[in-house]
């Protein structure tokens, strides 16, 4: 419980700090008299969902820190950039391999929200780190593979849902929407009864209903039902019924969010979340991760997740090949490997 009052008073403050911010600006507002989030957005940062451990509670650089940070990233970007070296030896096996940098977004933001400078989005608990349970994660597929005889690679239905393509590989479009190395764009649709969101990874789309009813129990949807309401300028969205097997870190189909979206100046959305979810996290964890505007030219992209892309049928055909080649052992008739 006492958790969840610091968790409450800590929204209390942001939410009159932003009120108090969104008040002594010039902010959109629609012929309701609503702020207007309606444009292109991107939420792609440096600042990692998990603060450093080394950070402790640290919640915030001074500005020196946060502009070293910026200048670091960009030397990063230009390192990654730079031509390879023909002549350069093979890696060492195991070596990891990252995102081209043709493929990274070359932002060295650091996400800022009400003047601080951050240094993770996740900022409850104070020690910036997501509570999880001990022990493995309890999500769809670990209890599907519970089931006797059921094997990781037996079929389609139990690959993850960004191999399948049925949504984002990580949790762009949400809940939580928390960006990821390329891609994390949005656009946003808003009318008085609805507020849109399509994101650009891979292409996944939130209606969220403005004073609307819940949908029936026992109706879940991928990224849940999201029901929102205004409390003064922002706007605040529920969402339960999540589909079990969307999971985001260890999340389970019980998960419920609440989220915020406020507007801090024409250039910035702030967005606020909670998880709560007693089965994967030892307590609600809270993140910020503000949208920033994209220029006015700016395009929404289409992302054609696995055009053309066999993984998914490779990696079933290999499972099968494998038992195949067992029970040729098993009868003492060999591998037919060609």
């Amino acid at each position: 419980m006492g958790g969840q009052k610091s968790v409450l008073s800590a929204t209390m403050l942001w939410l009159l700090a932003s009120a108090a911010l969104a008040d002594n600006r010039d902010i959109p507002r629609t012929p309701e008299g609503k702020p207007d989030f309606q444009g292109l957005w991107t939420n792609e940062t440096q600042t990692p969902l998990e603060r450093p451990t080394a950070l402790g509670d640290k919640r915030a650089y001074t500005p020196e820190e946060a502009a070293q940070r910026v200048t670091e990233s960009q030397e990063r970007f230009e390192r990654d950039s730079a031509p390879i070296d023909p002549n350069r030896e093979a890696p060492e096996k195991g070596a990891p391999i990252g995102l081209e940098a043709d493929w990274k977004f070359p932002d060295s933001n650091v996400v800022t929200v009400l003047g601080e400078a951050r240094t993770s989005l996740v900022i409850e608990p104070a020690n910036g780190r997501i509570p999880l349970q001990p022990g493995p994660a309890q999500d769809w597929r670990s209890l599907q593979l519970a089931k006797p005889g059921v094997e990781e690679f037996d079929g389609p239905e139990i690959r993850t849902v960004g191999e399948r393509c049925l949504l984002s590989v990580l949790s762009t479009a949400g809940p939580p929407m928390v960006p990821m190395a390329y891609n994390s764009n949005y656009q946003i649709v808003q009318t008085p009864q609805y507020l849109m969101i399509m994101t650009e990874m891979v292409n996944d789309v939130r209606i969220i209903r403005i004073d609307g009813q819940p949908l029936p129990e026992g109706m879940v949807r991928w990224m849940g039902d999201s029901v929102a309401h205004w409390e003064g300028d922002t706007l605040v969205v529920h969402t339960d019924k999540v589909h079990p097997q969307q999971s985001f870190r260890g999340s389970t189909g019980a998960m419920t969010t609440t989220e915020w979206f406020s507007m801090e100046s024409p250039q910035q959305i702030n967005y606020r979340v909670t998880l709560h979810d007693p089965a994967a996290y030892t307590q609600d964890w809270t993140a910020e991760v503000p949208l920033r505007a994209l220029p006015a030219d700016s395009q929404l992209y289409e992302y054609a997740c696995h055009e053309g892309n066999s993984s998914v049928t490779g990696s079933l055909a290999g499972a099968r090949r494998q038992e195949h080649d067992a029970r040729l052992q098993q009868s003492g008739e060999g591998s037919t490997e060609q």
